[in-house]
């Protein structure tokens, strides 16, 4: 493929059609080097929610699961009730699907060990790229891959662990939003932005 795929605000493509608060998730967010685990922790939980439905329905829910799970609160978060878990059934604010709900607070826990075991999850996740992002070249959006060789590993460390509603598929997704892969266009104004954070990143211990 040696066509350079362009919009009118050089933006993904994958960005337009949705709304400006999706276009702003693409032009604030996505692809930024993200090191501080309330945030990783809030993309593990919003893409695992993810599966099966369209990234427009989990952004267009977001602020209903920041009020549901305890702004992303994962020491919260892993100590939810049964009664918790009925709280959350009954939340239009979210996806009200049980065995998503159960696995949001099973990962908590888990997410808990792994930053007692590697003194953060940030340190845990970005320890799978020597500490810094992946920075592909993609012309067209087609070429991105989904999932990747880097996402298969991930998720058999996670599904090791006991992770439920990962996937390959959702680990890349989440590896992009959270900027361990830069898969904005070449074209796109976020690539170099994106590029240079993560030239300049620091993972904490």
């Amino acid at each position: 493929m040696t066509d350079v795929q362009s919009t009118p605000n050089n933006s993904c493509p994958w960005a337009l059609g949705h709304g400006d608060d999706y276009l702003a998730y693409h032009d604030e967010e996505w692809g930024v080097p993200v090191t501080d685990d309330q945030t990783l922790f809030e993309f593990l939980v919003l893409e695992s929610a993810q599966a099966g439905l369209s990234w427009a329905t989990i952004l267009a829910k977001r602020a209903g699961y920041r009020a549901a799970f305890a702004d992303f609160d994962a020491d919260v978060v892993a100590g939810f009730s049964e009664g918790d878990v009925e709280r959350l059934r009954n939340d239009a604010g979210i996806v009200r699907n049980q065995a998503k709900i159960r696995a949001a607070i099973n990962n908590a826990q888990l997410f808990i060990d792994i930053q007692q075991q590697a003194g953060s999850f940030a340190a845990f996740l970005w320890s799978f790229v020597d500490g810094k992002p992946i920075q592909n070249r993609w012309k067209l959006q087609a070429e991105s891959p989904a999932p990747s060789p880097l996402s298969e590993t991930l998720n058999t460390d996670l599904h090791k662990r006991g992770y439920k509603f990962v996937g390959t598929t959702t680990m890349y997704a989440f590896m992009q939003a959270v900027g361990v892969v830069n898969d904005h266009l070449v074209t796109c104004h976020r690539y170099e932005v994106c590029a240079a954070l993560g030239e300049s990143l620091q993972v904490p211990a």
